[in-house]
Order: C-alpha cells, then sequence, then structure tokens
C-alpha cells in the first residue's frame, strides 16, 4: 500500500503529539488551527491508523501514535545526522563526533585522545560537552552525543562500556591545614571536620563508593556542601569551607590554595569508562574507538 506522506505530516504530527494541543501547535507552525486538524486526519486516513483520540478539548496519542511519535522523531535525528554529515563533506571534513564527559575526563584522557587521533584523522570535527553521568547516558540513547566518558558501574541495555582507567582517591584539604602527608595517619583523623563531595545526581554508584570510604574510617561524615564541579568543590576547600574526596586524577589542572592526599591505603578505587549506544553507526566513531580500545 503506498502512502501519501510528506515531510510537512511528519512535522505537523510531531507538533501535535509534543503539545497535545491542536491550537498551540498551530500556533508554532504558523498555521491556522482548521487547517492542522485537516491535515492530521488526512494523515490518519492515508495511514489508516488512529493517532490521536479526541475528547472535549483533550487531545491524547494512541499506542499507535505513541510508537509513531518515539520512532519518528528518532529517525528525524538520523536524517539531520545524515544531512549534517553531507555538509561536513562538502566543507572537506571526514565527519564529526560529539563527546559528552566529567571533568575528571578533560584532566588528560580526552585531550590525550584528541591529539593523537588528529594526527591520523586530521579532517575529523570534534564537539565537547561536559556533563554529568546521567545526562551522557540518556544523551547517548538519543544520540545527541556519540561518545561519554562516565564513572559509573553499570549502564542500561543498548549501551556499551570499556573501563578506560583506574584509580586512586585523594583527600583534598586547604593548604594551610594542620594535616599533611607527613603526619596523615586515616580520615578518622578527620572525623570532626566538614566535607564537600560531589552531588549523589553526578553518579549514585561513585557517591555510594565514597560513603563506603567514611564507613569503612568508622564513621559518618559532616557533609556542608555538594556540587557538580570539582572547581566549586576547591574553591569551598580553599575557603575552609570543609574537606574533600576526589578522584586522583583531580589534582591536575587547577590553579587553587589546595593540597592534595593520595588515599593510597584504602580499598576504594573508582574507574572512568567509555561509553557508547551500541545502535550509533557514525563510521568515525568506530575508529576512535578502535584507536582508544587497542591503546588500553
Amino acid at each position: 500500500m503506498g502512502y501519501q506522506i510528506e515531510f510537512r505530516h511528519l512535522k505537523y504530527f510531531l507538533a501535535v503529539a509534543e503539545d497535545l494541543h491542536f491550537r498551540k501547535a498551530a500556533e508554532r507552525l504558523f498555521i491556522s488551527q482548521p487547517g492542522l486538524s485537516r491535515q492530521i486526519k488526512q494523515m490518519e486516513e492515508d495511514l489508516e491508523i488512529q493517532l490521536f483520540v479526541r475528547h472535549n478539548r483533550k487531545v491524547a496519542l494512541t499506542t499507535a501514535g505513541e510508537y509513531l511519535k518515539n520512532e519518528i522523531t528518532q529517525n528525524l535525528k538520523n536524517l539531520d545526522r545524515i544531512l549534517n554529515y553531507a555538509k561536513l563533506l562538502q566543507e572537506g571534513k571526514k565527519g564529526a563526533l560529539k563527546f559528552g564527559y566529567v571533568g575528571s575526563a578533560m584532566q588528560n584522557i580526552i585531550p590525550n585522545i584528541l591529539v593523537n587521533f588528529k594526527e591520523e584523522h586530521p579532517d575529523v570535527k570534534f564537539g565537547l560537552q561536559e556533563m554529568d553521568n546521567k545526562k551522557q547516558i540518556t544523551s547517548l540513547l538519543s544520540q545527541d552525543i556519540d561518545i561519554g566518558f562516565v564513572r559509573l558501574d553499570r549502564v542500561p541495555r543498548g549501551i556499551a562500556i570499556q573501563p578506560i582507567l583506574k584509580e586512586s582517591f585523594c583527600l583534598v584539604l586547604p593548604k594551610n591545614h594542620s594535616i599533611n602527608a607527613t603526619n596523615f595517619k586515616n580520615l578518622n583523623q578527620l572525623k570532626d571536620e566538614s566535607f564537600i563531595l560531589f552531588d549523589p545526581s553526578y553518579s549514585p554508584s561513585y557517591y555510594e563508593k565514597v560513603m563506603q570510604i567514611f564507613n569503612d574510617s568508622s564513621f559518618s561524615p559532616i557533609i556542608s556542601h555538594n556540587t557538580i564541579h570539582a572547581a566549586s568543590i576547591y574553591k569551598l576547600v580553599e575557603n575552609n569551607f570543609g574537606l574533600s574526596i576526589v578522584p586522583k586524577s583531580l589534582q591536575h589542572g587547577y590553579d587553587m590554595n589546595v593540597k592534595f592526599i593520595e588515599l593510597n591505603n584504602i580499598s576504594q578505587r573508582t574507574t572512568l569508562s567509555v561509553v557508547w549506544s551500541k545502535n550509533n553507526r557514525n563510521p568515525i566513531l568506530e575508529l576512535l574507538l578502535q584507536k582508544l580500545i587497542s591503546n588500553i
């Protein structure tokens, strides 16, 4: 059966599916409400599928409509990527790759990856965006980014994960603090201090691992602040609002009045992993993964 569906029908359908309101969707599309209603009705007749349930002034998606909304949204994103890729080829580029990452990955890991990859593939365009672990997973599933660098132990189905760096934790103190690498014995010395930690939303599994460090030291920390940025943690520490515990790699790249004591004598370690969608068809991603995983 042939369908007389045009691109504009898909655009109209998605507008109504997102707003669940014909008038609002029509205003957003700059067309009349009756005209939009006719286009949607024509689409339903051509497909022989009821897309919306209309009762009184309320509009709801049918089961078939909900399915089409999700699939069309994803496939239009794929089309957008295809067209953008064609534009890059026109500009003499071989492709593009969008990175998501937690802050610690930018200290050494990502710069080294980019430098090495650029040597062999100078005509690739990169996009970089710092975001928390949860946001990266969401962005990978929607293919708004191609690759992520996270501190997670588990990922949802459809996402691949490969550990690339396992490292110890460091205690962070103001430079003028009486505890230093010479007289530090264990965290119990600091049980009466306040601590500034990464917010649990940054990564629940990472947060739980840090709390295990305190549990093994036989005390519950006084948590004065939570944040998702290392720079904010260090600014609070240097102004004596508390101490912190961070991955070892976050010792570098910040010029602040703090000092670090590596916690070598504890069992906990934190792992930085690379993640990507198994459904991502970006050919540049495959090239990068081949090079990255072969060097682990």
